[in-house]
């Protein structure tokens, strides 16, 4: 099931990114008092009280402006509001109630949204009480006052905002179809090859980038299985955006990916594996997907003998974060090898859920550490006591230390390269979490 999806929109200048910000734990939005700094929207993935959500930053809306930059926001915050479950509407309490905030309200009201109307900068609570309530005449609901920058209120207004999120018991997706997520940058053929699994052109294909514009999932039918795919708008960096509607191509991206078990990374053979491949892949690896890399358009690549050698050490050094990813050369036009997309995703499937008894880990972590001293620092050792697997999807392995200081990263993957050895895991990223237990706890 993918995350609720909560977007912060309003005027410029009330505070979004601030409060972007202090949820997302990090200054990702830049802040400054120069209203239409934030022209692009950002996520963040956030969690409060056991809910997890995917939190967009807006460019604030002014509804009356001819400014083509502000116009192309306002159309930025419609598509937010259009594709949020949730909205937190944000206002200045140090500006009062203006005209905008009232055309703002409206576009709001007329998305029949859930909105959550929140009073930014009320520093001084029982000062600025009496310029909360005058937020009422919005008649868009109950103000809920905060201070994005002193990070007061703000744990109220998150228990109204996951209020609205559905009952997550009642929620529960029984589809048990594999869900294959197709992303990559625009015009690299993703709907062709969608179109060339199901035969018929359901997905609409065209050389004009970014033709898909929403997620579509389409279910395709293979040797009596059924598999649902998920096509995805295209993304592109951000100098080479033509229209605002591409930039928000990467929250559909993320909220596909969100909701897939497997993601097609799709590359363009003819141009070759790009920085912006290696950012489309990593939403998929840092949300511990099982990953696909589908190098489309092969017949169009002139070859020797050396060809598809070069071209995965090209994939594999731009993309050295993930060496698990699987590599498929394809190519949608022809039907080259497309019909090995299937093989490979049940592969996939497989090793995401696949669990390792405790007795089998912790002998591969005693053979490991017998040949490979782990790391010291300071006259002090390492010692790794015990490991055991805690989940699937992504595989996930918690390892007990005596300092998790002395736990570096390379150590970690020196143990996944040996988990690996013995059971592949091909296709899947493995989770690791290091805890610590004192000699006197064991």
């Amino acid at each position: 099931m993918s995350k609720p999806i909560v977007a912060i929109v309003g005027r410029p200048n009330v505070g979004k990114s601030t409060l972007f910000n202090a949820l997302a734990g990090e200054n990702i939005s830049i802040v400054k008092d120069t209203p239409g700094v934030t022209r692009d929207r950002i996520y963040a993935d956030v969690e409060w009280l056991n809910y997890q959500f995917t939190l967009i930053d807006t460019g604030g809306i002014e509804p009356d402006s001819s400014d083509v930059i502000l116009a192309q926001m306002r159309e930025q915050a419609q598509i937010a509001i259009d594709t949020a479950d949730v909205i937190i509407f944000l206002v200045d309490v140090r500006q009062g109630l203006v005209d905008a905030d009232a055309k703002v309200a409206d576009m709001l009201r007329r998305s029949r949204k859930p909105v959550v109307l929140t009073v930014n900068k009320a520093d001084q609570y029982e000062k600025t009480l009496p310029d909360v309530y005058e937020f009422y005449n919005l008649g868009i609901g109950d103000p809920v006052p905060i201070s994005a920058a002193g990070k007061q209120g703000i744990g109220d207004m998150l228990d109204v905002v996951v209020g609205y999120f559905p009952d997550r018991d009642l929620v529960e997706d029984e589809d048990e179809r594999p869900r294959i997520a197709v992303v990559g940058k625009p015009n690299v053929g993703k709907s062709s090859i969608i179109n060339r699994l199901i035969g018929e052109n359901r997905v609409i294909v065209s050389d004009i980038a970014g033709t898909t514009r929403d997620a579509i999932d389409t279910a395709v039918r293979w040797e009596g299985r059924e598999y649902v795919f998920i096509d995805t708008a295209g993304l592109r960096r951000k100098s080479k955006i033509k229209e605002e509607l591409e930039r928000y191509s990467i929250i559909r991206t993320v909220t596909a990916v969100d909701r897939a078990d497997v993601v097609v990374v799709v590359i363009d053979a003819v141009e070759g594996v790009t920085e912006q491949d290696a950012k489309i892949a990593g939403i998929a690896h840092d949300r511990g997907k099982g990953i696909l890399i589908a190098v489309n358009k092969w017949d169009a690549v002139e070859k020797d003998d050396k060809t598809v050698y070069k071209y995965t050490e090209k994939i594999r050094q731009t993309l050295s974060y993930m060496p698990y990813a699987e590599i498929l050369f394809i190519s949608a036009q022809t039907g080259q090898r497309l019909p090995r997309l299937f093989g490979m995703i049940d592969m996939i499937i497989q090793n995401q859920s696949m669990r390792i008894a405790t007795g089998v880990l912790n002998e591969i972590l005693s053979e490991a550490v017998a040949l490979q001293q782990p790391p010291s620092d300071k006259g002090k050792r390492l010692k790794l006591y015990y490991i055991t697997q805690v989940a699937v999807k992504p595989p996930t392995f918690v390892i007990f230390v005596n300092d998790r200081e002395l736990m570096h990263y390379s150590y970690t993957r020196y143990l996944e390269n040996k988990i690996r050895d013995t059971f592949g895991f091909r296709g899947t990223p493995l989770k690791f979490i290091i805890r610590e237990r004192k000699d006197s706890d064991r």
